[in-house]
């Protein structure tokens, strides 16, 4: 894969050269300290994969990413700063690394961008026949569900989700068996849709949780590790009744 790196740290930019010059599967094809100077070079030398910094002065990698045909040439955003993950899913970025960049997480994102090309080169017609069955027929049963997320289907078992978070057109699945949670471009109503009432409820506006991964109510918060989701007004009777039916009464 043709490959070139967008990044105004001087030190960032020898970093990744180094990375890329040592993993067979890429082909160097120039660096950029700056988004103005990729908007040239990359006109000139189109690539397959770019490494693209996110905080850069007079044109962001974000405002570079949006000149750029996504669908010829994926983007690995590099970043210090987490907060902007879900802006790169919102230019159909193929992944973000977090600053300071180790080589195990570098050669990921490679093999990510790697296995991408080989399924649009071979244009494999059963990716399309599963989205085109997921859009028609729903996207769950009674044991799991799938979700497209970065160019990817993946299934979600509902016993494996802690909590699903929503942001604004995409939802977070934070899962028991995952550190890192699963991104999908979908709305909080229709993952709604597909679970199971009895397991699942709504706690917030933006939040649903499963119930039988609940081990902790307190002061009006569900507790998961080191996050506490609120319950809004407008759920906490149902919550309250929850607990109340499973509440182990002591006798006097």
């Amino acid at each position: 894969m043709k490959c070139a790196i967008v990044d105004d740290e001087p030190l960032a930019l020898s970093l990744m050269e180094s990375y890329v010059l040592k993993t067979p599967m890429l082909q160097f094809c120039g660096k950029y300290s700056s988004a103005v100077q990729a908007i040239s070079g990359l006109r000139d030398e189109p690539v397959d994969l770019l490494f693209l910094d996110i905080q850069m002065p007079e044109l962001t990698g974000l405002d570079l990413s949006r000149l750029i045909d996504t669908t010829q040439t994926r983007i690995v955003f590099t970043t210090a700063f987490s907060q902007y993950a879900v802006d790169g899913y919102k230019v159909n970025a193929l992944d973000y690394l977090l600053k300071p960049i180790s080589y195990s997480d570098f050669i990921g994102a490679v093999n990510r961008a790697q296995q991408w090309f080989e399924l649009l080169k071979a244009k494999q017609p059963s990716i399309a026949a599963v989205e085109r069955d997921l859009q028609a027929e729903g996207t769950g049963n009674e044991h799991y569900m799938y979700v497209k997320s970065d160019y990817k289907i993946i299934r979600i078992d509902f016993s494996d989700i802690q909590y699903i978070e929503g942001l604004k057109d995409y939802v977070k699945f934070y899962l028991a068996s995952s550190s890192r949670p699963i991104i999908s471009l979908t709305s909080m109503r229709a993952i709604e849709s597909v679970l199971p009432a009895g397991t699942f409820m709504r706690v917030h506006r933006s939040y649903i949780v499963n119930l039988n991964q609940v081990a902790v109510f307190e002061r009006g918060q569900i507790v998961f590790g080191d996050k506490y989701l609120p319950v809004s007004d407008s759920y906490r009777a149902a919550v309250q009744d929850y607990i109340n039916a499973h509440l182990l009464q002591g006798r006097g």
